[in-house]
């Protein structure tokens, strides 16, 4: 889908391009592909470069345009793994910023009208979007890195009960999100890095601007880290715990086979076809219903006492 806006702000939806505009490109089709490349002469191997879901941060100068590509999460609904990051790419030209993203996502979301209407500040240039775009994406990693460490502490509660493995590998997936979260808040530095040293940015707000970004995006960063550490450790304590909890099980089928075995045991001895000295009694088949649930409550009394039980 291919949105094109008067401004960057979007709060005026436009047909045709003119100078200044800000064109918003989500989950194209083959058709607008080609109308990218042809249309807006933009390179097509650098559209296919950033609607590859593995492609990295980068920042690419050229004589028409300037590209600039960061990864942003996205929540995922079907595949176990809860969250991923894809690829966020900014072509910036004389007459027009392009955005382009496989899908579609919160940090430029195509259905909304405008994503900065709550935002009072005005977006000056092309280089104050970008770095809107990189505080809005730092935002939505913390929100989504709150969301994980909830997910976890749900996974954790039916982890100490479990003697399955159900459980630890939702717990892996939440790991791989942390893995994927880290590796791309890292290359997203690097970019913003280059920024900082490429002498676009000139002025005040831009500058302070940038400062925020990079705040948020070290913050993100650091949270990631240290939830990928504490469930590094939870993996291995929990694996434990697994094998702990399915130990307490055995054990206590095992006390209950051995409990279970004592009147089948004396069953067994009175059953046998010779004489003893109950056969002719009428009280023999109470007697040692008795006698063998006095011996089982038994068991089960030396059981508990040792705590077995």
């Amino acid at each position: 889908m291919i949105k094109i806006f008067k401004t960057f702000g979007g709060y005026v939806e436009i047909n045709m391009t003119q100078k200044g505009c800000w064109i918003n490109v989500t989950q194209p089709s083959a058709e607008e592909t080609q109308r990218l490349s042809q249309e807006f002469s933009l390179p097509s191997d650098l559209i296919n470069d950033i609607l590859d879901q593995d492609e990295r941060p980068r920042i690419e100068f050229d004589d028409d345009w300037t590209l600039v590509i960061l990864r942003i999460p996205v929540e995922v609904l079907n595949n176990g793994v809860p969250f991923h990051t894809i690829p966020l790419g900014i072509f910036m030209t004389e007459n027009f910023t392009l955005t382009l993203c496989m899908q579609d996502n919160e940090v430029l979301p195509i259905g909304q009208p405008s994503p900065f209407r709550d935002q009072y500040k005005e977006i000056t240039d092309s280089i104050n979007f970008i770095l809107r775009m990189f505080l809005r994406s730092g935002n939505l990693y913390l929100r989504y890195l709150k969301q994980i460490n909830q997910m976890t502490s749900l996974i954790e509660q039916d982890l100490e009960k479990s003697i399955k493995n159900k459980e630890l590998n939702k717990l892996l997936k939440m790991e791989k999100c942390l893995v994927y979260f880290i590796t791309s808040i890292k290359a997203n530095e690097i970019v913003l890095a280059k920024l900082r040293n490429s002498k676009k940015i000139t002025s005040e707000i831009n500058e302070d601007l940038l400062e925020d970004a990079y705040i948020e995006n070290k913050q993100a960063l650091e949270m990631a880290q240290i939830y990928s550490d504490i469930q590094s450790g939870m993996m291995d304590a929990f694996a434990s715990v697994i094998s702990n909890n399915l130990n307490v099980v055995m054990k206590q089928l095992t006390l209950i086979s051995i409990i279970l075995m004592i009147p089948t045991l004396i069953a067994s001895v009175f059953g046998m076809n010779v004489p003893n000295f109950l056969e002719q009694s009428a009280f023999a088949m109470p007697l040692i219903i008795m006698g063998s649930l006095v011996l089982s409550l038994t068991g089960v009394y030396l059981f508990r006492k040792r705590q077995w039980f």
